[in-house]
């Protein structure tokens, strides 16, 4: 019956899709199947879905769906990239697996649920509020809350699926291996003078949103490269060649706030190693030969925050002037502890202000109060569980790939201060899939392959 069942099925959907290809666009009917079979695909096997996923987070294109026209997203548009979609499959995928087998169970229980639904919660209720109030629109308030939701399910779906720790290498192998080619991507742009961004960015590039996300890569790579020893020698290789490509794209970004986030990571490495040698090494001589091998591009960057010419929108601080760019941030933080002030509790609503390029402002003005305490509290959680990986670590593997986390999420931290890091769909789907990996890895089946320590 069970074998009945699958061909009466299989006839049912070839029926289906060959009626509908008479009847639609040779494109669309493409599109249609390719969402079938990835829905399928998902379904059978959800590793493979995830290694898609991966692939599609840097190198998949955006597609901007309308212009809105309130304040909060002036010139910006509902975008929507290719792994969004794919998101949605996959998850509805899931869904339906969990559904279908349901001792596989939907939300496993990590130290990150509370803080993450408190979050979410903090972000429905202000939105929701907004809307009543008549300061949110509902389709761009509702789009954005659940680009937020977007995220966990990336972080709820790796940590239900993941059972041995080859499964989470492999992952993090594939994150990885997109950070080289998104990497290889930027320094092609290298020649064109450009800022560099990510693949497929569209027509205004994201160089800040590149530099956040080869940061987070780059703190993993060197995490894993400070304590994977004898028996990863092709690893190793591996690691090195990710960081030598990233680095000059990073570098060629010439995103200050991503210079800045970079300083922190760095000394982070530092403080939380054991193997202090390299990093020392690396620290002397770029002291020593920065200055003189740096590209002449980036110290003009840098230079431009005091020297750019006057300019309407231009701050002074302590008798200096600021770069336009650079009083935006420095409006925005100041702009927040006045407005807040008005909707203190549970502020504007998400979009319900007006645009804010700085995650802290930006949140408290958006969830009020108690979204900024729900949203500290998660930042906080995530630094807790990724220092207790880092600490209770058992082998090199768990210990590297904690401290890579935890770095490149300092990282990210100081990065938010110039910009909206925690929103950003490039950045935030490999944080939280790196998460889901982190916060599973020790629970998972060991890899007899791994030498302890």
């Amino acid at each position: 019956m069970n074998r009945l069942a699958f061909w009466t099925g299989i006839i049912a959907v070839t029926l289906v899709l060959a009626f509908l290809n008479t009847q639609i666009k040779p494109t669309t009917a493409l599109m249609v199947i390719a969402g079938i079979a990835i829905f399928t695909i998902s379904f059978f096997n959800l590793e493979a879905a995830l290694y898609i996923l991966i692939f599609s987070m840097l190198l998949g294109p955006e597609i901007i769906l309308s212009k809105f026209d309130d304040s909060a997203l002036v010139g910006r548009g509902i975008t929507l990239r290719l792994d969004d979609f794919l998101l949605l499959l996959i998850g509805f995928s899931w869904f339906a697996r969990n559904a279908a087998h349901k001792e596989l169970g939907l939300f496993i229980k990590t130290p990150l649920n509370i803080p993450i639904l408190l979050f979410i919660l903090a972000c429905i209720f202000s939105t929701a509020w907004g809307m009543v109030m008549g300061r949110v629109k509902f389709l761009g308030g509702s789009l954005f809350v659940l680009k937020y939701i977007e995220y966990f399910i990336v972080y709820f779906m790796v940590a239900n699926h993941l059972h041995s720790q080859k499964q989470a290498k492999r992952l993090v192998f594939c994150v990885l291996l997109t950070c080289f080619l998104a990497s290889l991507y930027g320094l092609y742009q290298i020649p064109t003078g450009q800022r560099l961004t990510a693949p497929f960015e569209g027509e205004m590039g994201e160089p800040n949103t590149f530099g956040g996300y080869l940061l987070l890569i780059m703190g993993l790579a060197a995490g894993l490269l400070l304590y994977l020893r004898n028996g990863h020698g092709y690893y190793k290789i591996m690691l090195v060649v990710v960081i030598l490509t990233a680095f000059p794209a990073f570098i060629f970004t010439l995103s200050r706030v991503s210079y800045i986030a970079f300083i922190p990571m760095y000394f982070s490495l530092l403080i939380f190693s054991e193997n202090k040698k390299p990093l020392v090494i690396g620290l002397v001589l770029g002291i020593l030969i920065g200055p003189f091998v740096l590209p002449t591009a980036m110290k003009e960057r840098m230079l431009y925050t005091f020297t750019q010419p006057a300019e309407q929108g231009q701050v002074k601080l302590g008798g200096v002037r600021l770069d336009t760019s650079t009083s935006q941030r420095v409006m925005a933080w100041r702009d927040a502890f006045r407005d807040f002030i008005k909707k203190p509790v549970l502020g504007y609503g998400v979009t319900g202000y007006g645009f804010m390029d700085a995650q802290i402002p930006r949140t408290l003005l958006e969830t009020g109060i108690i979204g900024l305490i729900a949203f500290l509290n998660l930042w906080h959680s995530l630094f807790r569980v990724a220092y207790r990986r880092f600490r209770e670590g058992t082998d090199h593997y768990s210990k590297g790939l904690a401290l890579g986390y935890l770095c490149g999420f300092i990282a990210l931290a100081f990065h938010a201060l110039g910009t909206n890091t925690f929103i950003i769909v490039r950045i935030m789907e490999p944080f939280w899939l790196l998460a889901g990996v982190l916060v599973i890895f020790p629970h998972l089946e060991k890899d007899d392959t791994v030498p302890s320590r």
